[in-house]
């Protein structure tokens, strides 16, 4: 399973469901009693199933990593225990709603997950997976877009798994036994422009850097070269600095949209 720092996810997730949270009706959350959020990471999910869900309904969040866990429980005094998506440390229908968000496109091996959610589940699984083949950036630096392209088209071809597997998860539903599946498809769009958040800030000196870049070498050398990532990452953060001084002068924005598949399937 891919890892990922705090930080990351954090930038990744900023803000996700501020203004999308009708594409989670079909999980039924005010009627819930007991919530599962595998792959919980710091807890962004599990806060918003916790607020959606009865006061005296239960959220736990799983996941293997126990620095995020960390910070989770820095955030909120929900519930959270160490485990693995496929072998999770509970009993056959101990809750009645299993999710993820972002965690199957992460596994070798997304259907194992998938099974082991059913078998946990006595009513409901759902998981929200992102289609990273269909993400659009739209910017007023030129470079941005088609420079965005080339490095997302690399990674996708170099990260391993099937982070694209969106609305596809159905395939694995279907296959452990899931009925009544449906899908919802949100966008979550990510906006900068003035006044820039301090986060906008620190986004773009870390494309001025190349960390950014950096922080997925692996991925993208295994698709091109050492070579053609170093042009990359040269061409890239000439584009940061450019993007940084479109700040000072006040006239940089950027749209950021990526599609996230909400599929639900009951456990028969």
């Amino acid at each position: 399973m891919r890892r990922f720092s705090a930080e990351y996810l954090e930038h990744t997730r900023r803000g996700m469901w501020a203004d999308g949270r009708a594409a989670l009706a079909d999980l039924d959350l005010s009627n819930r009693r007991t919530v599962l959020d595998v792959g919980c990471g710091t807890g962004e999910l599990t806060r918003v199933l916790d607020a959606e869900t009865p006061p005296e309904a239960t959220v736990v969040g799983v996941d293997a990593d126990p620095d995020l866990l960390a910070v989770a429980r820095e955030e909120t005094d929900l519930p959270y225990v160490a485990g693995d998506a496929t072998r999770l440390p509970l009993p056959d229908d101990a809750v009645d709603l299993v999710v993820c968000q972002a965690l199957l496109i992460n596994l070798p091996d997304p259907a194992a997950a998938v099974r082991e959610f059913a078998r946990v589940s006595s009513e409901l699984v759902a998981a929200i997976e992102p289609d990273n083949a269909d993400v659009s950036v739209s910017s007023t630096v030129d470079t941005e877009e088609g420079l965005e392209r080339e490095a997302r088209e690399a990674y996708l071809k170099g990260v391993g798994t099937d982070v694209a597997l969106g609305d596809r998860v159905r395939e694995s539903f279907a296959a452990a036994g899931l009925g009544d599946l449906r899908t919802r498809r949100y966008v979550h769009e990510k906006r900068t422009e003035p006044p820039y958040a301090e986060s906008a800030l620190a986004a773009a000196a870390r494309k001025a850097s190349g960390a950014g870049l950096a922080d997925h070498r692996e991925e993208l050398v295994a698709a091109t070269s050492t070579s053609e990532y170093d042009d990359l990452r040269r061409r890239w953060r000439k584009m940061g600095r450019t993007i940084v001084d479109a700040i000072g002068a006040g006239d940089y924005e950027r749209v950021e949209r990526v599609p996230f598949d909400v599929t639900v399937g009951r456990v028969k």
